[in-house]
């Protein structure tokens, strides 16, 4: 499996459900973990993910900090309605530390993946960089 950086690969955010001038969604496409963006502390918090074109996917890591759970979404089509299931993930508490989370996709093809967070360790929730394997 190759492990890509989305940017790498023409992925943009075309939706965050939180906005922040000091922390932007398009934070997460950089593998520079110093950046992030982050949450403003209700549940759900959602951001999607636009491929260049269809894409397979084995897995997505995501790297946070105090996500608790998150579900996976995907399309294949140019619009960002109809989503169905993919999976979703309990993340362990790290109490301060990034948490790295491999996701499997298990090969799927996508144009767009969502992500929904739906509860948190704290009010307040950050994701850092979303790399794939495919």
């Amino acid at each position: 499996m190759i492990n890509n950086s989305l940017s790498s690969l023409g992925a943009k955010v075309v939706l965050a459900t939180s906005s922040d001038e000091n922390h932007p969604a398009e934070n997460i496409l950089d593998r520079n973990t110093k950046k992030f963006w982050m949450t403003t502390g209700m549940f759900p918090q959602e951001f999607i993910i636009r491929f260049a074109e269809p894409t397979q996917v084995a897995a997505v890591t995501l790297d946070s900090y105090d996500v608790k759970h998150i579900k996976v979404e995907k399309n294949t089509s140019q619009r960002t309605t109809q989503f169905e299931f993919v999976t979703e993930k309990e993340f362990e508490s790290t109490e301060g530390h990034l948490q790295s989370n491999a996701i499997s996709l298990n090969g799927c093809s996508a144009t767009h993946l969502r992500f929904i967070i739906t509860s948190g360790y704290d009010h307040f929730v950050s994701v850092h960089n979303v790399s794939l394997e495919n």
